[in-house]
């Protein structure tokens, strides 16, 4: 739908919805149109001003955000982020040699101790199965833009 202000050739203004601004100019065309004020069939379009609606408040790049973007945006968000910074802090990253470390921790062929890293979906499950308690992270350790 596309809302246009109207005049007739007297210059009474007024307004009018339309299907399409194709539908309007068929329905121009056909004389259609009418003014609502002295029932002219001489309409066209008035100059009009885009009808836009009031936002939220757009800040300038000189105002700062009340927030920076990558401040957590909810408690739950922050107690991850705490979370997250606790068990880096407690945890020894292996990488990708997490099944093969975790296995050697279970079987006591490695000290005991906490560490963080990456499986495959598969070799979680195998060592699930295997009895090694392993569980995911809530969080991905891949960089990302």
């Amino acid at each position: 739908m596309i809302r246009y202000t109207l005049k007739c050739e007297k210059e009474h203004s007024f307004d009018s919805w339309f299907q399409s601004a194709e539908a309007f100019d068929k329905l121009s065309m056909a004389r259609l149109i009418s003014c609502s004020v002295c029932g002219s069939e001489h309409i066209q379009k008035a100059v009009m001003a885009p009808g836009v609606r009031p936002g939220r408040k757009a800040t300038s790049q000189a105002e700062a955000p009340a927030r920076p973007l990558s401040a957590p945006a909810s408690p739950a968000e922050q107690a991850l982020k705490e979370l997250r910074k606790k068990i880096e802090a407690t945890s020894e990253d292996v990488g990708r040699d997490f099944a093969r470390e975790a296995r050697a921790i279970h079987e006591g062929e490695a000290p005991a101790r906490a560490i963080i890293g990456e499986v495959a979906p598969d070799e979680a499950r195998s060592l699930i199965s295997d009895g090694v308690p392993v569980a995911p992270l809530p969080w991905s350790s891949r960089k990302s833009n």
